[in-house]
This record gives structure tokens, C-alpha cells and sequence, in this order.
């Protein structure tokens, strides 16, 4: 049975896609180094399967990470592990370069060294439409320059450009994926649609960012992951895949979307439960949108899950996993971060 390592597969897609390889008929090894983010939950489903193992590890502990490689000889690597919210890297930039650039170089280090031995093994890099910046008009496609706005967008530009460079440089089987919102099960309550349910379960207010008008590209995490493996099955090495839906909805429209699933999920929604503005994070970009056509032609993926339908999947997976909540510190995910601009 052929092996894929996930590394930071306790979190939010990366629990999605080891769901995904499980079936798919692969032993996964789920390397983690068991941050905030991290969430035993997420895994609860499989985690006593003899097709998976968990090992807890920093992708930034070069020596670790290869013995890793060389014990279970991977054909190939997805890396997930990465810090990913966008306020917590105004407030704290330097934990995103030391996981973000450093955690990925010292990945590097330790793939580069194992390509030896396996040639065949390929690395999957996952990152962020939000190295393009903001994209007021048209879509970003894979050539576009990289503009970040975020310590968590150039952080994440500056692995990107690691990878390609070894890639180019050592001769590594390397792939680069930059994909939009995802959204899902098992995300974080930090992130805007898994907060805004939480807040409406518990009759609190749906605080949104200046005025609620900052436009995202959403996708379904099981869409995502379903492009990950296209990607890795029939992807080209040293590429670029832009992986997106082609829809975009405000922060607005997003919120409106819950109560109507709300009314409908648990019918009578407290008081409270409005829409309120508070003070816009500082760099805080108007919207992010990508050109998928590459992946569509070339590979021949497109999303299949319907954003109203994914939506109300969503809802229902928290509503109905309550105990997720319970998992997670609740400063995690009532506290406002993001503050920092001086």
C-alpha cells in the first residue's frame, strides 16, 4: 500500500484531505505539531484505522521530519502545516516567517535530501490566492505578480517561491497550488463563516470588518481537496495550479445566507443575532479573486459542490458537532485580533 505524509493534517484542510486519501486506499502519515489550530476532533472519524498514523512533529525539525521521509518512503508529501489567519499575523508576524518560511525551507531541506533515494516522490505545496493581493478588477492567474498586503500573504508568497526555487535549482518534484476560500467542516472559528455559526448558535452578533463589503472567492473544502489529488495524480512538476470556484460573495451576503439557513436549521434565532460593523483590520484587501481555467482545462477538475448546498452543509456539520466547539479555547474564538497598526 502506497504512503502519503500530510503534514498539518490535524487541522481544517488537512483532516479533509486525509478523509479524502483514506479512501482513496493510501496509508497516511499525519505529521502535526499540535498548535491552537490543531483539533484531535478532526481526525476522530479515522484516527483508529491501521491506515493512519500520527506523529507529532515541527515541519521546521529537519532532522525529524527526513527520518520520517526515510522510514516510511512517502510517493508523495502534502504540506498543510502552516500558520493561516490573517489577523493573528498583524498581531503576531513572527510566528507566520518562523512556520511559514523557515517550517517550509527546512521541509525543503529534508525532501531535497530523500529525492535521492526516491525520485519519484513529488511535494505538494498548498498555498493562498492572498499572495496576489487585492484584485479589484478581473482574476488572478497563476503569472501574475505576487503582491501581498499581510505578513500572513508574504509569508506565504515567500514559500512559494522557495519551493520554485528548488524545484528549479535542485531538480525536486514540487507542485505549487494557490486556492481560495475554502470553507467546510472542521474549520477553525477564528475563520469568518465557522465564527459567524458559532455566533448564531450562541445568539451572538455577526460582527463583520468595516462595512462588510470585502469580496471573497469561496470553495468547498472537499472540492479543494478533490484538486489537490488531480494535482498530485496528474499535475506538472515545477507548476502553478490556481485552484478556485469563480465565485465571489461579500462578507454580507455571506452572513444574510446563514440566517436564512439558520431560520430554517433551528428556527427560532435569539435576539441578538444581527449584523454589526466594527473597526476594519489594518492592510485589510477588498477582495481576492482567481482565474481557475488552467486546472479546469488541463487537468480536467471543477468544483462540484454548489455554494447554498455547501453552505448548509456546513451549517449543519456544526450544528450537529456541538462538541467541536468544546475543543477549542474560547479566546480563540471570541477575542478580536488583528488590532496592531502602529
Amino acid at each position: 500500500m502506497q504512503k502519503i505524509i500530510v503534514t498539518g493534517g490535524l487541522g481544517f484542510i488537512g483532516s479533509n484531505l486525509i478523509d479524502l486519501l483514506l479512501k482513496k486506499k493510501y496509508k497516511i502519515i499525519n505529521i502535526d505539531k499540535v498548535n491552537y489550530a490543531s483539533n484531535f476532533y478532526n481526525v476522530k472519524n479515522f484516527q483508529k484505522s491501521k491506515k493512519y498514523k500520527f506523529i507529532k512533529a515541527n515541519i521546521n525539525n529537519e532532522s525529524k521530519i527526513s527520518k520520517i521521509f526515510l522510514k516510511y518512503n512517502p510517493i508523495a508529501i502534502f504540506n498543510l502545516a502552516a500558520e493561516t489567519h490573517v489577523d493573528r499575523s498583524i498581531d503576531s508576524p513572527r510566528e507566520f516567517i518562523n512556520s511559514n518560511i523557515l517550517g517550509v525551507f527546512n521541509l525543503l531541506e529534508s525532501f531535497r535530501k530523500y529525492s535521492k533515494i526516491n525520485k519519484k516522490s513529488k511535494l505538494i505545496h498548498i498555498s493562498t490566492d492572498e499572495v496576489f493581493g487585492d484584485v479589484i478588477e478581473g482574476r488572478s492567474v497563476e503569472k501574475d505578480p505576487y503582491i501581498p498586503s499581510s505578513p500572513y500573504a508574504a509569508s506565504k508568497a515567500a514559500s512559494d517561491h522557495l519551493v520554485s526555487s528548488y524545484v528549479r535549482t535542485y531538480k525536486i518534484n514540487a507542485i505549487i497550488t494557490n486556492c481560495s476560500n475554502n470553507f467546510g467542516p472542521r474549520q477553525h472559528p477564528e475563520k469568518l463563516i465557522p465564527k459567524m455559526i458559532f455566533n448564531i448558535i450562541n445568539n451572538r452578533p455577526l460582527t463583520l470588518y468595516g462595512r462588510g463589503k470585502n469580496s471573497r472567492e469561496w470553495i468547498f473544502v472537499k472540492d479543494h481537496c478533490e484538486a489537490l489529488f488531480k494535482v498530485f495524480k496528474k499535475g506538472k512538476v515545477g507548476e502553478f495550479y490556481n485552484i478556485g470556484s469563480n465565485k465571489n460573495f461579500n462578507n454580507i451576503q455571506i452572513c444574510e445566507e446563514l440566517i436564512k439557513i439558520a431560520k430554517v436549521k433551528i428556527k427560532k434565532i435569539g435576539s441578538n443575532v444581527k449584523i454589526k460593523f466594527i473597526k476594519d483590520r489594518p492592510g485589510h484587501d477588498l477582495r481576492y479573486a482567481l482565474n481557475s481555467n488552467k486546472i479546469y482545462n488541463k487537468l480536467k477538475w471543477k468544483p462540484k459542490t454548489k455554494f447554498k448546498k455547501g453552505l448548509y452543509d456546513t451549517f449543519s456539520w456544526y450544528l450537529n458537532n456541538k462538541n467541536y466547539y468544546k475543543k477549542i479555547n474560547k479566546k480563540d474564538i471570541l477575542n478580536r485580533l488583528g488590532l496592531k497598526n502602529d
